[in-house]
């Protein structure tokens, strides 16, 4: 395809920049191009655009130099109050290449413009596509030429099927999608798409000492209070906050899907303290974070704390770094999120919660995550984030894509809605099948009468990694593979791919609209506060009265304090095991089949770890959708599914942080699984000799370290001074327990006097 041949305008603020792109014929070949624009030349081209965006306060400043001077990138896509009639020659020019998900520039020395496209989007608010301004185009060498081509390399590994982003699709979806602040701007990574980067990105080894320093400078703040700054930078809570206009100060902005930030504060030149939302109509929950920067300068060391971090310990004490997705990468053809960071670590901080935020206890502190960056670009536009977005509308986009490529002859594809949220977006229900071979009577019972598998994700709109599987999984499904074709022609799949669409779109971590878990409401789903979970649950109430029960049920979450995948089962006889002190004597019989799909998925999942897996139901657990429609609808094979938010320490990917090649990856892992299983349950349907009839037992034991009744030995994921809190996907997180002072730290004693001290001075967070 064609190669990135320009960068955008150096803007302190602006719209999101589209630009004309060749033919391929034409510009396929040739390297990026360096442009030399006059400043005359610039001011008087954007005269038109500054007229249009003039109510927005955002301007164009002088071009720096030429060359290695690095011009300020795309900002984002504005939605904005203004007509919807197109400005005299602004044309529409984008063009893409459907072989990448990567819209590829070309610039000419007169800056192309972008018309205000598409149809009202709250009471008159339309998407402006603002003008590419191409003024020092960065310089690209031999190795960066080179690492073009083998990006593209590398995104025909990703997959074989079409390509599932389009930007203009996803402008269409933005507006339709409903959002409490009514978002007026569209991040640009979600706009310009995510490819998986072609090299591996180890876990991070902490150097120590660390904590104790970082620590250490936050007593400073309290010793020599007059050198720190404290200004305010980026406030959410005043809507007439002007953000600072110095040039040496960083810019924030989170006013976008998904994206969450409340509040920065210079502390000191370089160093930032980031405060974020909590759920909406909630008072705790502060985990994801999604947010812009801007306005940096390279070379400098920019430190970052988000201040209001509540669980006691995180994967960012053991080698998880944030991610970071820049703009100006993503203009040379590198358009994908990175591990960054270093110094990183998560530790307790002296600011104490209010009791009303800490659910009645007083004294509970917040919890502080550092890292430090160095951007390698001046004036790019970078995002940060907590783990791989993924919006409601990258979602919808997906779904559609999905479904205009499939080919009905073969593939029964079918999106419904299961109901409304209390927002009024849509939940979408997907049906995925194989079309009946002909309308003979016996092949229309064969397409009927197909057991059932029901799945369901992202419950926890902070879990992102949970629907980057259940895209391998939807991709796999509707993949040309023969493997996939033998599942579509041996089951019926019904899947809720996003079961809390309204805590996606408004940057919640954990809860819905109405401040609940929505993962706790299983047992008693309220229509009206919970209507994803009432109707899921409805229709698989449903297919159990009409002798359909599914075979499988997994709900896939994401793990912020393990590594690896790995499922949670419901066994009785594991229960009573775990939980009985005569446990010896117990004589209930139950089927093994339970442990059959995990089992399989250790022998062909790279990522999935079977030593990680529990089969025990906790009575914390009763309400959630593993255990409800394992005791209620009947399902043996019941299951959460939870995939790491940091990497693997066994198997291929041992000591690498896992990515979103990673995560499709184990949603494809699956479904193979999934006709294994079929396999194993229905030999004489597939004609398997009878020497596999006992495979399911052979996979149960072997490989077996049993020194208790209960389930295999579960390998620690940590060193033993992590403290015992589960913080799965079904904890109960508020209802978490301190255990110890030192549980986040390598250096316990360190902690422990430094966390003395602090404790003289605390201060309260609202």
């Amino acid at each position: 395809g064609e190669e990135a041949s320009g960068n955008p305008g150096n803007l302190k603020k602006g719209v999101v920049r589209n630009a004309n792109v060749s033919p391929k014929g034409e510009e396929g070949d040739k390297k990026p191009t360096c442009m030399d624009v006059a400043k005359e030349d610039i001011k008087n081209n954007d005269r038109t655009s500054q007229q249009q965006l003039g109510d927005q306060n955002r301007t164009i400043t002088s071009t720096q130099g030429v060359n290695n001077d690095i011009v300020k990138a795309l900002d984002r896509i504005t939605l904005q109050n203004i007509p919807s009639q197109t400005a005299p020659g602004f044309t529409a020019g984008a063009k893409k290449d459907y072989n990448l998900p990567l819209t590829v520039l070309t610039c000419t020395k007169a800056c192309p413009h972008m018309a205000a496209c598409g149809n009202v989007l709250f009471e008159g608010r339309t998407v402006q596509l603002g003008k590419l301004c191409c003024t020092g185009v960065e310089t690209e060498d031999d190795e960066d030429t080179e690492s073009v081509s083998s990006v593209e390399q590398a995104s025909v590994e990703v997959s074989d099927g079409p390509t599932l982003h389009d930007s203009d699709l996803y402008i269409e979806i933005v507006k339709n999608t409903k959002s409490v602040p009514e978002y007026s701007e569209v991040a640009y990574p979600d706009y310009f798409g995510h490819i998986p980067p072609p090299f591996k990105e180890p876990i991070l080894e902490r150097p120590y000492g660390v904590q104790r320093t970082k620590i250490a400078q936050d007593i400073e703040r309290l010793i020599h209070q007059s050198d720190i700054i404290d200004r305010v930078v980026y406030d959410l809570d005043n809507p007439n906050y002007t953000i600072p206009e110095e040039g040496d100060i960083l810019k924030f902005n989170s006013k976008f899907e998904s994206g969450n930030l409340r509040k920065v504060i210079q502390i000191r030149k370089n160093e930032y303290d980031l405060i974020l939302n909590s759920d909406i109509n909630s008072n705790h929950y502060h985990q994801w974070f999604y947010f812009e920067v801007s306005g940096m300068r390279p070379g400098v060391a920019y430190r970052f704390n988000i201040i209001n971090c509540e669980k006691s310990n995180s994967q960012f004490n053991y080698g998880m770094q944030p991610l970071m997705y820049s703009v100006q990468e993503a203009l040379n053809a590198r358009p994908w999120w990175i591990r960054v960071g270093t110094d990183i670590c998560y530790y307790k901080n002296h600011f104490s919660r209010s009791s009303v935020a800490a659910g009645g206890q007083k004294g509970k502190s917040y919890y502080t995550i550092t890292f430090t960056v160095n951007f390698p670009h001046k004036d790019d536009v970078c995002y940060f984030a907590y783990h791989y977005p993924y919006t409601y509308s990258t979602l919808q986009m997906h779904l559609q894509k999905l479904e205009s490529a499939h080919n009905p002859q073969q593939i029964y594809f079918r999106k419904d809605v299961l109901c409304e949220t209390l927002s009024g977006n849509t939940c979408p229900l997907v049906t995925i099948t194989a079309m009946p071979e002909s309308n003979y009577y016996e092949h229309i019972c064969q397409f009927r009468n197909r057991p059932y598998v029901f799945l369901s994700a992202r419950v926890h709109p902070g879990e992102t990694n949970a629907s980057w599987v259940m895209k391998g999984t939807l991709e796999y499904l509707m993949s040309n593979n023969p493997t996939a074709q033998s599942l579509r022609e041996s089951y019926i799949f019904k899947i809720v791919p996003m079961l809390n669409p309204d805590g996606v779109i408004n940057g919640n971590h954990r809860c819905s609209l109405s401040g609940e878990d929505l993962n706790r409401q299983w047992q008693s789903p309220n229509p009206d506060l919970h209507p994803t979970i009432y109707h899921a649950k409805g229709l698989l109430q449903y297919l159990a009265a009409v002798k359909h029960l599914p075979l499988v049920y997994c709900d896939y979450h994401g793990h912020s304090r393990k590594k690896n995948v790995f499922m949670y089962g419901c066994s009785i006889k594991e229960t009573v095991w775990h939980t009985s002190d005569n446990a010896a004597s117990c004589d209930v019989v139950e089927d093994g089949g339970y442990r059959t799909l995990p089992k399989i998925l250790s022998h062909i999942a790279p990522a999935f770890c079977m030593s990680s897996c529990s089969f025990v139901v906790e009575k914390s657990k009763e309400s959630t959708a593993r255990v409800v429609v394992w005791r209620e609808i009947g399902v043996q094979r019941s299951y959460t599914m939870e995939s790491t938010l940091c990497g693997c320490d066994q198997g291929k990917y041992k000591g690498l942080q896992i990515g979103t090649r990673e995560l499709e990856e184990m949603g494809a892992k699956f479904c193979v699984g999934l006709l294994r299983l079929k396999r194993l349950t229905s030999p004489l349907e597939y004609n398997l000799p009878s020497s596999l009839l006992d495979f399911e037992n052979d996979l149960i034991e072997s490989n077996c370290k049993v020194t208790s009744p209960t389930t295999y030995v579960l390998d620690e994921d940590e060193p033993r001074f992590l403290e015992e809190v589960d913080y799965s996907a079904e904890s109960n997180d508020d209802l978490d327990t301190e255990l110890a002072e030192n549980a986040g730290d390598y250096e316990p004693s360190a902690q422990e006097e430094v966390l003395s001290d602090s404790e003289l001075s605390r201060t309260y967070l609202p």
